[in-house]
This record gives structure tokens, C-alpha cells and sequence, in this order.
């Protein structure tokens, strides 16, 4: 009997940790494959960066530094559009405070410890990285899927925005001057998926892009290049702003159950806006 015993307990351990291996070897996999997936998008950030009248080393920089491909955009948008530097930072700098709700909602998940992790995790901090690490079963899936994929999407985008940048500065006359549409472009590709109905608030965020569309286009000739770019990401900003008891709710979410407690989900009510 106890021989029995030893045998089933042994059994077990191996089930586990089959078990723990394949949910890891599975986040991986997701993580690396969406981060592939994200990355190809510096390719058309490195030719907007070039249509704008950015170098190389600059379009580089501004990935490397900013990693936000949104706000990236914004500020080539703007850019390229005749706007001041100041329109185009401040338009950035709008399109990114969303990562400050995303950043209450994984600090206690993450819990990164010392200067550099703290630094490094904040910098990562984006649409990809936070969906990944949310919705991981566990604290340990939840890191490993934030690391991976904010890993992963880094190198890509970087490198792909190099890439970008060099192929577009060796295209001709009549190529560049296509590449106006590159940013309009590639900001429908990144909203497009948050519009269609299976995505969770649809509705909410199909009538503010489009609120944000007809703020653009009603100050196009009456203000100067680029603010109506900035005047459209306030009033999407002001309509899609978290409210105060999301900000808590998300703090408390970003926290995932301890092994073995039934996974929290987050609690919706009609005409709630997705933080």
C-alpha cells in the first residue's frame, strides 16, 4: 500500500509539472507570436518617420525611447503635417497617458524590484504587454508573459523600424510621396480591431473614434497644421477617460488570485468604458 501510494504520489508531481510546463511553454508561444505580429508595424513607423522629415538615427531613437507606437505616430503625424514640435509632443504625450492606468493595474502584479527592473517594466508598459500579463491565470504566467512580450515586441519594432526608415529614404520621387498615407494608415490597422463588435465595449470606442474623426476634420482649415491632431486626442481623451472607481478597480485586478483561488474578473455594467 504504501509502495502504491509512493507510486501515485510521484505520478502526480509528474502531472503537475507537466502541467506547469506546457501553461508556460503556451504563454511563450502567445507571447512571442503576438509580439512578432506588433513588431512588423515599425516597418510603416521607420517610412512615416522618414515622410516626416526624420533620419534614420532619429525614427531609431524615437523607438527606442518612446515605445508607444501610438504616440509614435501621433508625432510623425504631426510632423509631417506641417505642426510644430510642440503640437506633435503634446499630441503624443495625450495618446500616451493611457499607460499610466495600465501601469496602477500591473504594478502589483509585477512588483518589480530594484532600479533597472523598475525602469525597464515601465518602459514596456503598453497595450500588448498589459492584455498578456492580465490575462495570465496566475502572478508567475502573468510576469513571464509581460517580459516575453515586451521583449519581443522591443527587438521587433526597433529593428523593424531601421528597416523601415532605410527602405523608404531609397525610394523615389512618386514612392514618397505615397507615403503620406502610411500613418493614417497604420493608425485605422491598429483602431480597426478595437471597432469590430466581438472586441468588449465596441460601441463606446466606435463613438469616440469616430467623435475624434469629426473634431479632426471640423478644424482642419481653420486651425493652424497639426492642432486639430491634438484637438481630436483631447476630446477622445476627455471621452474615453477612466473614471475614479475604474482607476481602483484596476489596481485591485492588476493583482491576480493566489494559486489555486478561482481567477477575479472584472466587474461590467452597461455603458462602462474599458479603461
Amino acid at each position: 500500500m504504501h509502495l502504491l501510494g509512493g507510486v501515485r504520489g510521484r505520478h502526480g508531481c509528474l502531472a503537475s509539472l507537466a502541467a506547469v510546463s506546457a501553461a508556460r511553454t503556451a504563454t511563450l508561444r502567445d507571447a512571442v507570436g503576438l509580439g512578432l505580429a506588433v513588431g512588423l508595424y515599425g516597418v510603416a513607423f521607420g517610412a512615416a518617420a522618414d515622410a516626416a522629415g526624420l533620419d534614420v538615427w532619429q525614427a531609431l531613437v524615437l523607438s527606442a525611447l518612446m515605445f508607444t507606437g501610438a504616440s509614435q505616430f501621433a508625432l510623425v503625424g504631426v510632423l509631417g503635417a506641417g505642426g510644430s514640435g510642440l503640437a506633435a509632443i503634446g499630441s503624443a504625450l495625450l495618446l500616451g497617458t493611457r499607460n499610466t492606468v495600465y501601469g496602477v493595474r500591473l504594478a502589483p502584479l509585477l512588483a518589480p524590484r530594484g532600479v533597472l527592473r523598475r525602469v525597464g517594466a515601465a518602459h514596456w508598459v503598453i497595450d500588448e504587454t498589459t492584455a498578456m500579463a492580465v490575462a495570465a491565470p496566475d502572478r508567475e504566467l502573468g510576469r513571464l508573459a509581460f517580459w516575453a512580450t515586451g521583449a519581443t515586441i522591443y527587438v521587433g519594432w526597433n529593428l523593424t523600424t531601421v528597416l523601415g526608415a532605410l527602405g523608404a529614404s531609397g525610394l523615389g520621387g512618386t514612392a514618397q510621396a505615397a507615403l503620406d498615407a502610411v500613418v493614417p494608415a497604420a493608425f485605422l490597422a491598429l483602431l480597426w480591431p478595437r471597432l469590430q463588435r466581438t472586441f468588449p465595449e465596441a460601441a463606446v470606442q466606435r463613438r469616440v473614434a469616430v467623435g475624434g474623426a469629426v473634431v479632426a476634420l471640423l478644424l482642419t482649415s481653420v486651425v493652424p497644421a497639426g492642432v486639430q491632431v491634438v484637438a481630436a486626442v483631447v476630446a477622445v481623451a476627455l471621452a474615453g477617460r477612466p473614471r475614479r472607481e475604474e482607476v481602483v478597480q484596476a489596481g485591485e485586478l492588476g493583482s491576480p488570485p493566489e494559486d489555486g483561488a478561482a481567477p477575479r474578473t472584472r466587474p461590467t455594467s452597461a455603458g462602462e468604458e474599458d479603461s
